[in-house]
């Protein structure tokens, strides 16, 4: 299926944490806080590490492709058929932090994966924020 550029959707989850940019970092970066979150991995933030994420549903093939530590946090995402990109952006600001996520690469027969993730990651940011109200800051 030949899919354009501008017939791939995206799902943006943004919101403001008031903890500083180093703290949403390491719950990004490290393995055993991404996994009270998001889910297991053998994550490490090096361009080029190939990780996985493993839930009881499944596992997600990575790639880490950006690092540019408390402000930039890309890898790509392969499941079930959908190739994506997950770009998280951390932006200071006055409450704390502005954390953005976006997830591009959906194409228009991906409608399930699509909802899917617009629901999921909803949920997992609302988990991120448990996790950051009980670590240390």
């Amino acid at each position: 299926m030949n899919v354009t550029a501008q017939e791939l959707r995206t799902v943006i989850v943004e919101r403001d944490f008031p903890h500083p940019p180093e703290k949403l970092w390491r719950a990004l970066t490290q393995p055993h806080l991404i996994e009270a979150w998001l889910m297991q991995s053998d994550f490490r933030p090096v361009t080029g590490h190939h990780f996985n994420f493993r839930a009881d549903w499944g596992a997600v093939d990575c790639v880490v492709t950006e690092v540019e530590p408390q402000r930039t946090l890309a890898y790509t995402w392969s499941a079930y058929g959908l190739e994506s990109v997950v770009t998280w952006t951390l932006e200071p600001s006055a409450a704390g932090t502005h954390l953005r996520m976006e997830q591009s690469g959906f194409r228009p027969d991906q409608e399930q994966a699509y909802q899917g993730a617009k629901f999921g990651w909803q949920k997992f940011f609302g988990a991120l924020e448990q996790v950051l109200a009980k670590e240390a800051a």
